[in-house]
């Protein structure tokens, strides 16, 4: 599986981005999903997963709330709807792909990851 993500881009705090990652390949709806980001300088973190079908997700505490991931099978495609967005949320976002477990939060799990796409968010 190989995927692209988009949709990143220069916003002010307390605007709002979707990003997308279009997955190649048919298994798509077999593969959960997740988002991470990475500051400068930081290690990359959990920011969201979701499960194959969509009906379950889950958030780190810094982005709960204000971020939501969602999915469309039918599109090969996973989202993040990001709103009231932090200078604390710029980062390089990176969806992720796993084909070890059904529904993972470990960064470790993760194994199909896409090229990232820049968010910054100016104060």
């Amino acid at each position: 599986v190989q995927l692209q993500a988009s949709g990143g881009g220069l916003v002010q705090a307390g605007d709002s981005l979707r990003l997308s990652c279009a997955a190649s390949g048919r298994t798509f709806d077999r593969i959960p999903m997740g988002w991470f980001r990475q500051a400068p300088g930081m290690q990359r973190e959990f920011v969201a997963a979701i499960n194959l079908s969509g009906g379950s997700t889950y958030y780190a505490d810094s982005v709960k709330g204000r971020f939501t991931i969602s999915r469309d099978n039918a599109k090969n495609t996973v989202f993040l709807q990001m709103n009231s967005l932090k200078p604390e949320d710029t980062a390089v976002y990176y969806c992720a792909g796993s084909s070890r477990v059904l529904f993972a939060t470990d960064i470790r799990d993760y194994d199909y990851w896409g090229q990232g796409t820049q968010v910054t968010v100016s104060s």
